[in-house]
C-alpha cells in the first residue's frame, strides 16, 4: 500500500500540473489535485520509513482518498453525462481533472480496503 499511495500522489501531482496548464494558469484550484498528491506522497513516504506508523498512515491515506474522491465526485457524474447522455460540461477541463481524480482515488478505496482484508485475515 505505501508504494501504490507514492504512486497515487505523483499521478495527482502531474494531473494538478497538467489542468493548471490546461486552464492557462488561471486559477489555483486546478492545482487541488496537486496538494492532494503532494499528501498521498509523505503518507506513503511515512509509511514505508516506519513500521509503526505504516497502519496508521495508510488509515489517513485511506481518509484522503475518502475526501477527495468525494470532493471530485461531481466531476465525475459530468463526465459520465457527457458519454452516456451527451450532455456537455460547463467547463470541460475541470470536470476531466475531477473525473480523473475520482477514479484515482476509487482505485486507492479498492485497494486500501482489499489489503485491510487480508491483514485481517492474516491474523486469524
Amino acid at each position: 500500500m505505501p508504494k501504490l499511495s507514492i504512486n497515487i500522489g505523483i499521478l495527482l501531482i502531474i494531473l494538478g500540473a497538467v489542468s493548471y496548464i490546461a486552464t492557462s494558469a488561471v486559477s489555483i484550484t486546478a492545482l487541488i489535485p496537486a496538494f492532494f498528491g503532494v499528501v498521498f506522497g509523505g503518507l506513503g513516504m511515512l509509511a514505508k520509513r516506519s513500521e509503526s506508523m505504516r497502519k496508521h498512515a495508510m488509515h489517513a491515506a485511506l481518509l484522503l482518498a475518502l475526501l477527495g474522491l468525494g470532493g471530485s465526485f461531481g466531476g465525475l457524474i459530468a463526465i459520465l453525462n457527457l458519454i452516456f447522455a451527451g450532455t456537455t460540461p460547463e467547463r470541460m477541463t475541470a470536470s476531466v481533472g475531477q473525473a480523473v481524480m475520482a477514479v484515482l482515488c476509487i482505485v486507492f478505496i479498492i485497494a486500501g480496503i482489499k489489503s485491510f482484508m487480508d491483514a485481517r485475515k492474516e491474523k486469524n
